[in-house]
Formats: C-alpha cells, sequence, structure tokens
C-alpha cells in the first residue's frame, strides 16, 4: 500500500449524452438516462481511484464556501475520501458541463470559479509531505507551492496536465520542471505525438512521461528504460462514457509503479483499470479492484504482475 499526497480540482460535473457533436438546436430534448450529475475533477477522482485500490490517500483540494462535502461520499459506495483537507475557499465550487455522443466525441464547458485566486493553508502541508510516498498534483496555481515542499524531501512528483497548450506553456514550466511523471491528454495538442514527448523530455528531462490517445491508445516513454512505446486501447467493458478515464490511468498507473518500479507493468495495468471504467457513467464510477485487474491482466496478456511473483 502506497502514500499518496494528492492536491488539485474538485468540481461538480453533468455529463449530458447526445446523439452527435455538435449538437444541433433544438427547444426540448427529453431522454432518459442521458444526464448525471456528481463530484469530479482531476485529484478528486484520482484520490478515488487511489483509495479503491487500497492506498492511503490525503485528498487536499478547494471548493465553494456553502458546498456541503458529504456529497463527495455518497452513502451507497464501499469507498469513502476523507474531507477534512478539502478547504471551502471559493465562492462556488469550479463546475463542468460534459456532453458526449456515440462516436466518443467530447465537447466540456468548464466554469473554474475564482479557483485561479484561491491560496491553500500550507501550513498543515509540510509534516503530510514528509510523510508519503509520493505527491501527485493537477496544474493550479494554488498547487504550485507543493512543488519545493515536496522537492525538499525528494518526492517523487507527479503531475496531470490539464489542457496543455503550447501559447501556455509558461504559465505551467514550475510544473514540467519539477514533475518525475507527466500525464497528457492529446485532446489539445496539435503537433506529432512522438516530436511532442521528444520536445518535452528533451526541455524538462522528465523520467516518464504518458500520452494519452483517447481510442487511439497512448504513448509510455521512459527515460531510464530508454523506451518511448506506443500502446493500443485493450477492452474489458463496453463504452459507456469515456471521461474520467486520464485520471483513472494516471491514478493505477502510478498506483502499480510505486508497487512495482515497472512503467510497462504500470502501464498495461493501468489501460486495463482506465477501459473497465468507461464502462459505467460518471468520472468517480467503475473502478476495479486488484483482485479484478489481477484476473484482468492474466486474461489480456497472460503475465505475471509483481504481486504474482513476490507471491510465489
Amino acid at each position: 500500500m502506497g502514500k499518496f499526497i494528492v492536491a488539485g480540482i474538485t468540481q461538480i460535473e453533468t455529463i449530458v449524452k447526445v446523439d452527435s457533436i455538435p449538437v444541433g438546436f433544438s427547444p426540448l430534448t427529453s431522454a432518459p438516462d442521458s444526464i448525471f450529475t456528481a463530484p469530479g475533477g482531476d485529484a478528486y477522482n484520482e484520490s478515488l481511484a487511489l483509495k479503491w485500490l487500497g492506498n492511503h490517500v490525503d485528498f487536499l483540494s478547494v471548493v465553494g464556501r456553502n458546498q456541503d462535502l458529504s456529497i463527495f461520499n455518497p452513502h451507497d459506495r464501499e469507498v469513502t475520501i476523507s474531507t477534512e483537507y478539502i478547504l471551502p475557499l471559493l465562492k462556488a465550487t469550479p463546475t463542468q458541463v460534459i456532453l458526449y455522443d456515440k462516436n466518443r466525441k467530447e465537447q466540456i464547458f468548464e466554469d473554474i470559479k475564482d479557483l485561479r485566486d484561491a491560496e491553500y493553508r500550507m501550513s498543515m502541508v509540510k509534516p503530510m509531505i514528509a510523510d508519503c510516498d509520493m505527491v501527485v498534483l493537477s496544474n493550479a496555481n494554488f498547487c504550485r507551492p507543493f512543488i519545493p515542499i515536496a522537492q525538499e524531501y525528494n518526492k517523487k512528483i507527479a503531475v496531470n496536465i490539464h489542457s496543455f497548450l503550447r501559447e501556455k506553456e509558461k504559465y505551467n514550466t514550475d510544473f514540467l520542471g519539477a514533475a518525475d511523471i507527466l500525464y497528457f491528454s492529446d485532446d489539445t495538442i496539435t503537433e506529432d505525438p512522438y516530436e511532442f514527448i521528444d520536445s518535452i523530455a528533451d526541455t524538462y528531462g522528465t523520467e516518464i512521461i504518458i500520452l494519452g490517445q483517447g481510442s487511439q491508445g497512448l504513448i509510455l516513454y521512459d527515460k531510464t528504460r530508454n523506451i518511448r512505446v506506443h500502446y493500443n486501447t485493450v477492452k474489458t467493458n463496453e463504452v459507456v462514457n469515456t471521461a474520467g478515464a486520464g485520471n483513472a490511468l494516471m491514478a493505477c498507473f502510478l498506483h502499480s509503479y510505486l508497487e512495482s518500479g515497472d512503467s510497462t507493468t504500470a502501464i498495461k495495468n493501468a489501460m486495463l483499470f482506465a477501459s473497465y471504467k468507461i464502462g459505467y457513467m460518471g468520472t468517480s464510477n467503475g473502478f476495479m479492484t486488484v483482485e479484478q485487474l489481477e484476473q484482468w491482466r492474466k486474461l489480456i496478456w497472460g503475465e505475471l504482475s509483481q504481486v504474482d511473483i513476490e507471491n510465489k
């Protein structure tokens, strides 16, 4: 079991199933089981997934001043997240609306409220980081002060870079430069994917880079092992909704990488975990257990995991 600090974005998400994107005008569309509202956000989803996999997680985030924190732990969910470090510092909790269609296309509307101006209370953070195995950050402004503390204690830093744009790269250089592990989605990346990875690796000296490519799979770069390899997607479930797949993939990769130290083992586990998750509605639903992960790994790849090897 690993000990993770996860700091970043929490939001309320509404996911809407539509016939196609772009959406044609209609004064009213009525369809059963087409609208789903629940908590989400990069850090919330990653924390829940890591906790589901048996890790200890301290989740640090900010929400609206009048936010009811009980919403983050629905009564019918087996795994709960401590809300002790979710601070009500914002005027309102960030919100997001995701439209998706049968072809897995998405259109996202985002309102981060006054998140850019939030300042986390860092007095409690230092002893928590000193006691953890890894620090997982969103590239939100309030997460920047976590970087020097993690570096002071020589902790691995993983960063989920949300909506990367070259013209805004300068605002992310501290995250990019400090991260041992980076995750990107290619949704906003227009460059050749291999050239993009090479550019990031050469500029920042990153140890591991994961570039999610949606239905096309992903690319894994590992500096130490000198690999840059593409993986096609795997199938464990019928696709219901892909929102949150990247968060699930990153969380499982970090869990498996901390356990095994092997990026290829970790990425295969992560792909299974994410493929199962997209069979469920909502970004924070549909996580595999460790036992299910082991079963699917043997079924898909016929390989022994690090856990299997250690138990032989």
